[in-house]
């Protein structure tokens, strides 16, 4: 059953529109800097504080089904010396491509992003650096089949330092067993003790992108937990975000997002 599920998933993507998954979710009202009552501040914050750790370092960080995002990229810049982008989907691979290179003026702005995330990291970096440092260190954007054993097939000489996942299992997931199998798959992307960070969907059955409507699989923070757990991890820290009524716009029926914090057990 998970493998015509897994099939049903891959041909629904087919219809992903990055534009219209952009505007629903990175753009206001989910996506306003006056508070972390706001979604989009409160992933932010979740990976600011994460990485002013300093325990999450090393040479190299895999963002798992990078999309057509970055912000989940912009506070590792600092600890890695390269950053690795990944995405099923060429469309996103494309998306992320135009970004870095400046050379598509109708890309989406991410400055508001990168200004907050210098706000609240306090260290006075001007946002266009950091900017730069971003793109400078994303050398690689990857294509990526979670449901395989090796996800990232022969792209990889040797275990990255960290992963960073941001509504990515979840949403390319039939049901509990193919979620559970995708973050085995993606671990094995990682080194012993190393650091993943995941932000995801709770119980959500479905999102719009455009003429795509996505099916989810609907997790609770006991799943997630559970998950990782099996998988290797011992979990460091978990937040959990409920979505308020005035955030639920009818592209999606996201009742809240977690953030976990778990490391490879050696």
């Amino acid at each position: 059953m998970s493998a015509n599920g897994i099939a049903a998933v891959a041909e629904s993507y087919q219809k992903f529109n990055p534009r219209a998954y952009l505007q629903n979710n990175y753009m206001p009202p989910r996506a306003n800097f006056t508070s972390e009552e706001f979604a989009v501040p409160w992933k932010l914050r979740c990976l600011a504080d994460a990485f002013a750790t300093g325990e999450i370092c090393g040479r190299t960080l895999i963002d798992i089904g990078t999309g057509p995002t970055i912000y989940q990229l912009l506070s590792a810049c600092d600890y890695f010396e390269e950053i690795v982008a990944t995405d099923y989907l060429e469309v996103n691979r494309a998306e992320i491509q135009n970004w870095v290179l400046g050379e598509d003026s109708s890309c989406f702005d991410w400055s508001p992003y990168i200004q907050y995330t210098c706000k609240i990291e306090g260290n006075g970096e001007p946002w266009k650096e950091k900017e730069q440092k971003l793109k400078k260190k994303l050398r690689r954007i990857l294509p990526i089949d979670v449901h395989q054993a090796k996800p990232l097939g022969s792209s990889l000489s040797q275990p990255a330092d960290a992963l960073v996942s941001a509504f990515c299992l979840e949403a390319v997931s039939p049901d509990r067993p193919s979620f559970d199998r995708a973050l085995r798959n993606v671990t094995t992307l990682l080194k012993p003790g190393g650091h993943f960070l995941m932000i995801g969907a709770l119980d959500e059955s479905f999102y719009l992108a455009g003429e795509a409507k996505l099916s989810v699989v609907p997790v609770s923070e006991a799943d997630v937990k559970e998950s990782f757990a099996k998988s290797g991890y011992r979990t460091r820290n978990f937040c959990s975000y409920v979505m308020p009524p005035s955030l639920k716009i009818g592209v999606d029926d996201v009742q809240g997002i977690f953030f976990i914090h778990a490391q490879k057990i050696a």
